[in-house]
């Protein structure tokens, strides 16, 4: 019975580890495509730039939330996935088909129906299936785009804001249940029993008594060190064990011991701020395998 309840905490660091993986991966293309967020690299305004639309980003939400305005929320959601997409899609086509005009069709008709599917379907493999894609998609992006200290700047940020937002003013678990709520396909759901389904069975109120039958995890959580990942492979010409540099694995290392550390207090089944343990890791996994490649 305790092995049946562990594996699926099990599973939310394969996740990462995958996510992680296919971000590595994904960085290829879209470094040749050239598809970046920030045109230098270098500059230590990105973070903050990536906040400052992280915190409107999150107020406007917020306040459609307060509106009850769900419809316009779940548009809101649908076009920002779709477009990621577009960009996953056109980095992956481009790398493999060049800009011609079959690889810029195929790129809209796989946006369309992996968003489709995403909505009309929405129960939980499908949902954690192409929230790996969207996911590595977006830290190959951001890895590519911030060069270490950008990043390590970004991601001290964030787990502040992280633990301020779910224990200070708890905004963070506000729109979380309104995302919840949705059914808003973008968490991870790792079912704790067989037979669960997201799209019948839903998941309880948060902060409400119960069992609830699956696990969420932001999709941040698992983006955010993945960022760190890439950044550390691309900008770092360090010693390397096969494709991935000595830091990058560093951060992998950190980042899913920080999120081990996490799930073992969030079996206790109070909602936890995620990054400031899983981006923790991954900062302290990093400087742990530069000084390693220092040494080599």
């Amino acid at each position: 019975m305790e092995q049946t309840r562990l594996l699926p905490l099990l599973t939310i660091p394969v996740m990462l580890v995958i996510v992680e993986l296919a971000a590595l991966l994904l960085s290829l293309p879209m470094q040749s495509a050239g598809i970046t967020a920030f045109e230098d690299p270098e500059s230590v305004a990105n973070p903050f730039i990536f906040i400052i639309i992280l915190l409107v980003f999150t107020g406007f939400l917020l306040l459609l939330l307060k509106f009850k305005w769900k419809k316009l929320i779940g548009a809101i959601i649908g076009l920002s996935i779709f477009f990621t997409f577009i960009y996953i899609f056109a980095g992956i086509t481009g790398y493999f088909l060049g800009l011609a005009a079959p690889a810029l069709l195929l790129t809209l008709v796989l946006s369309i129906a992996a968003t489709a599917l995403l909505y009309l379907y929405p129960e939980w493999y499908v949902i954690d299936t192409l929230g790996i894609l969207i996911a590595a998609g977006a830290a190959s992006i951001f890895g590519i785009s911030l060069s270490i200290i950008p990043v390590i700047i970004l991601l001290v940020i964030l787990l502040v804001y992280d633990a301020i937002s779910v224990y200070k003013t708890r905004h963070m678990i506000t729109l979380a249940e309104g995302v919840v709520d949705m059914k808003s396909p973008i968490l991870f759901i790792v079912p704790k029993k067989r037979g669960y389904s997201y799209r019948t069975e839903g998941i309880a109120n948060i902060e409400g008594g119960g069992e609830r039958g699956a696990y969420i995890i932001g999709m941040g959580d698992l983006i955010m060190p993945s960022i760190l990942v890439v950044s550390a492979n691309v900008f770092l010409d360090t010693a390397k064990i096969g494709l991935i540099t000595i830091p990058a694995l560093g951060a992998m290392i950190g980042s899913v011991i920080g999120l081990s550390l996490l799930l073992m207090v969030v079996r206790k089944g109070k909602p936890q701020a995620g990054l400031p343990l899983i981006n923790g890791g991954a900062i302290l996994g990093f400087l742990a395998g530069y000084g390693i490649a220092l040494l080599l």
